[in-house]
This record gives C-alpha cells, structure tokens and sequence, in this order.
C-alpha cells in the first residue's frame, strides 16, 4: 500500500525518518542486470536528494526492464516503509517485491520464491509516496533483495532513488561477534587456573 506523508516537510525533519541509508554497507551493495556496473550505489542518498537526477542512476539493460538490487546493513534494522523514486517515460518500477536475510539470490530464484511482501508500485517522480511493511516481517533485516520485475511500458527501468524508514539497532553486528568471543570460553585460561592449584576456574 502506498502512502503519502501524513506531514508537511517543511515542518518536519524528513531526513531523520529515512536515514536508514546511513547504515547501508554501500561498499557490498550489487544489482542484477545493471547498464552500468556499480551504478546501483548512487540510488542510496539523503532524503533531501531524493529527486537529484543529475548524478548517476540506476538503469536496466535495452530491452530487459527486470533489476534485482541486494541491500547489506552494517546492524541490524527494522523497516517501516519503502520509498522509491524511478524515471519518467514508464521507466519507472511498477511492481517490488522483498526478500529479508538471503544471500545470493539470481532471478530465476527470485521468480521462484515467494516473497516477504509484495507491492504494486506507482509513478512517484516527486518522492512523496511511501509503501509501508508488514512490519512484524521487517524485523531484525541483515539485508534485504528488492526485485523488480517490470515497469510502466519503457525499454529499461530507471531507478533514482531508493530510501528505507525504520531504525537500526545500537550494536554493529562486528561488535557483536567480537563479545560473543570475549565470553567464551578459552580451554588455555581453564587449564592454567587449575594447574595453579584450587581446583576452580573461571574467565575473566
């Protein structure tokens, strides 16, 4: 379901709903049939951005309107809602469809399975429409696949601008993985403890 703004923006601070894209790891972000390699990174932008067309895009190969776009995070998030700003001349993306935590996914599987949620998008040239998340799904997103199957009748689907409302949690997953290893526990530090008499041991 698409959704406008239930606010003016000129009264509220749009930017802090959708920074999201702050902790997309931009670096490991990929898409599948891309006109041009790595031009999938310049979709992810301020809020404020969002209708910046003068920089590069998004754009499926001649002929081929079907882009599959695998978004990492560097925590953990929850998602809200979607926005997505495509191009004009039905280059833009009529249908999305969400996958949540599954690496490596190609089109052949995308059009295989089912997807977390799905949504009949419009033409949203001023980025003010917004598709909520079944939100209770959209927990605890590692990454997130986004395959865009067809457009509004153009030779190639163009993509401006693609932003994420939610928050994230405190803790990087890194951060994490490194205090899960300081709590278990090392056989040497037990078995240098014993040798050193009183029969306990213990982790510091």
């Amino acid at each position: 379901m698409a959704c406008l703004h239930d606010h003016s923006c000129e009264d509220h601070d749009c930017s802090s709903d959708w920074s999201l894209y702050k902790h997309i790891d931009l670096s490991k972000v990929s898409a599948l049939n891309e006109a041009t390699p790595g031009s999938v990174k310049s979709v992810f932008k301020a809020w404020e951005q969002r209708l910046n067309s003068s920089g590069d895009h998004l754009e499926s190969n001649e002929g081929d309107p079907e882009l599959l776009v695998f978004i990492p995070f560097t925590s953990d998030v929850k998602i809200k809602s979607i926005s997505v700003v495509g191009g004009a001349d039905g280059t833009s993306p009529s249908k999305m469809r969400a996958f949540i935590n599954r690496d490596g996914i190609d089109f052949s599987d995308a059009q295989g399975m089912q997807a977390v949620q799905e949504w009949d998008l419009v033409e949203n040239m001023q980025g003010v429409l917004e598709y909520q998340t079944r939100y209770s799904k959209f927990q605890s997103v590692a990454n997130i696949t986004l395959h865009f199957p067809g457009n509004f009748g153009g030779d190639t689907t163009k993509i401006h601008y693609i932003g994420f409302k939610g928050e994230a949690t405190q803790l990087k997953r890194d951060v994490v993985a490194t205090i899960v290893y300081e709590l278990m526990p090392n056989p040497s530090d037990h078995k240098a403890r014993s040798e050193g008499g009183g029969g306990l041991s213990h982790v510091e």
